[in-house]
């Protein structure tokens, strides 16, 4: 095999990935409004080039890559369509605006990035793009050593309830003025986005240094995943595992952000059917017998096979 096509063969997933995006752009762009054109070009672009260089770049420097698309497409989402275009880019946008019937760009962004676009890329939204993770993977405890605490995760169904409920009060017992506001781009909507992120980044940060692991808020509080899971059972791409390359000498386990327990996939010859994986890659990066690997396909069972490890015990368990 030349250079040139082993190349072209790496860079597949993310060549795909702008694509759809591309295609996203051209249509919407010609067939309902010409800024799409931008939008879905630039993040096609942001996302592409960020896993056009992990794929490339040494292994030492395989997370700029990653680290690239987060900044760019978070800081776009929430700079630029969030503060400068005064639209409430959470998740009560989302609900505010759904319920107004208002197609709008928060309503786009959930229903392309956390809804449907999980059934192809599954939860890459928060290994590459989250506007909070771009800011809490900047913290030093990106190895979880402890594992996950047991039972949090059912704080973020409970956050998710509240977010709705707290949409459903607006709607039926504000006053008709504020939910006007509340329903389209307006001051109201940026002050309710900013208080919204100043809360997540305010518990996120605490919860790095309370459990020393980055990605804790997206284990326990984020009510996005909700969503993000409920794709991700579905979805073409996922990690793959070599069962005659695995040495199972555990690196993936111990490196995994999420606290999957990567190895007992790759023991069964299984592809990581965890819908709490984000799609970071970095325990293919830090496989020392190159037995994982990113790929497309169906895997014939949609059942969810969650095998997580916990802080109390090392058995595999079902969050």
């Amino acid at each position: 095999m030349s250079e040139k096509t082993s190349i072209i063969g790496k860079l597949t997933v993310p060549l795909i990935m702008m694509g759809v995006f591309y295609t996203l752009a051209v249509v919407l762009g010609l067939k309902v409004d010409i800024f799409y054109l931008f939008n879905f070009g630039f993040i096609g672009t942001a996302l592409g080039l960020g896993f056009g260089l992990y794929v490339l770049l040494p292994r030492k420097h395989k997370p700029m890559g990653r680290l690239l698309a987060q900044g760019l497409v978070g800081l776009y989402m929430l700079g630029v369509l969030g503060f400068l275009g005064k639209e409430n880019m959470q998740i009560e946008g989302f609900f505010l605006f759904l319920f107004a019937g208002l197609f709008y760009a928060a309503v786009l962004h959930y229903l392309i990035a956390k809804i449907f676009g999980p059934l192809i890329f599954n939860r890459g939204w928060c290994g590459w793009a989250c506007w909070t993770a771009m800011i809490l993977d900047l913290f030093p405890y990106k190895r979880n050593k402890a594992g996950r605490a047991r039972g949090f995760g059912v704080i973020r169904y409970l956050m998710f309830l509240a977010s709705f409920a707290f949409v459903v009060v607006i709607w039926f017992f504000a006053e008709p003025s504020l939910k006007g506001e509340l329903t389209k781009t307006s001051t109201s909507s940026l002050y309710l986005l900013i208080a919204g992120n100043i809360l997540y980044y305010l518990v996120g940060i605490v919860l790095v240094f309370a459990t020393k692991d980055n990605r804790a808020f997206c284990k326990y509080i984020c009510p996005i995943t909700l969503f993000l899971k409920a794709g991700a059972r579905f979805s073409l791409l996922k990690i793959e595992s070599d069962k005659e390359k695995c040495t199972d000498c555990g690196a993936c386990d111990r490196v995994c952000p999420m606290d999957i327990k990567v190895s007992s996939y790759a023991a069964d010859g299984k592809r990581v059917l965890s819908t709490e994986c984000i799609i970071c890659q970095t325990c293919v990066t830090n496989c020392p017998k190159g037995a994982l690997k990113l790929t497309t396909g169906f895997d014939g069972s949609f059942i969810a096979d969650e095998r997580i490890r916990y802080r109390d015990s090392e058995t595999m368990q079902a969050e």
